[in-house]
């Protein structure tokens, strides 16, 4: 078969519905949770504010719109290589300069939800990441990998959140999760926490691991994730595009994942 044919193949299978378009995005808005981080680090990002411009009014007759102030990583989001200081010398690190080829690809979903719900520092090691693979098979070059944790599930900034006086308490990676994943030569990892670390995350060796070690190599992360309760193990597409923000570190997206029925 064509390359041509199977691109036909697919825009028929997604006009008559056999291809399931699942959103993974969470709505954006004044009540998107935004991470936290210590005041010596940066200045707080602002919540989410969307301001009217006109609606059929006096200020517009004929037009509704609105503009915003938001950050570049509010909401589900993309992490570009230029986000972390170990990404910060790639010329493609950038939202505006990426190679686009990437962000399309098959997406890898680990089901860790049962580990979470019990702890909620759940941590995904390399170890877990392989015996996932003996059941399902191995995961491949330039693909994504995204962790299930049904963390989209928690209602309300606190509890999505989930801090208290020794920091933030949510699941992630290990370092050597990580590294594992980028010795198959993955394009991006994504989580469906505030950030693609795990929340006690700055106290591993490297802190922070995903956003050091991901973007060292010139990969993407994808935060605050949907909806990944409807994906299959294997087996979907993941579009993850980012706006194309001058020298941008990052985005919010609307991350849709191409879903065979059946």
């Amino acid at each position: 078969m064509s390359a041509s044919d199977i691109v036909s193949n697919l825009g028929a299978m997604l006009v008559s519905g056999g291809v399931e378009v699942v959103d993974c995005t969470g709505v954006l808005g004044p009540d998107t949770p935004i991470i936290q981080l210590p005041p010596e680090f940066a200045k707080p990002t602002p919540k989410v504010e969307i301001h009217k411009i006109s609606e059929y009014d006096q200020d517009g007759p004929f037009f509704a719109w609105n503009w915003m102030v938001l950050g570049e990583h509010s909401g589900t989001h993309f992490d570009a290589p230029h986000h972390w200081i170990t990404g910060k010398d790639y010329s493609d690190g950038y939202t505006d300069t990426l190679d686009v080829q990437r962000l399309v690809a098959p997406v890898n979903c680990i089901d860790c939800s049962a580990e979470s719900a019990k702890n909620e520092d759940f941590l995904l090691t390399a170890d877990g990441v392989k015996a996932w693979e003996a059941e399902h098979g191995e995961i491949g070059e330039g693909e994504w990998v995204v962790m299930r944790t049904d963390w989209d599930k928690r209602v309300g900034e606190e509890e999505f959140l989930n801090t208290d006086e020794n920091g933030p308490h949510s699941p992630g990676p290990t370092p050597d999760c990580i590294e594992y994943l980028l010795s198959k030569k993955i394009v991006g990892w994504g989580t469906q926490c505030i950030g693609t670390d795990a929340g006690q995350a700055g106290g591993m060796e490297p802190p922070y691991p995903a956003h050091n070690l991901l973007h060292r190599d010139n990969c993407f992360g994808l935060a605050s994730l949907t909806n990944l309760s409807k994906l299959p193990a294997k087996g979907a597409i993941l579009i993850a595009a980012p706006l194309k923000i001058e020298n941008g570190t990052g985005s919010p997206i609307r991350a849709l994942a191409l879903v065979p029925k059946g």
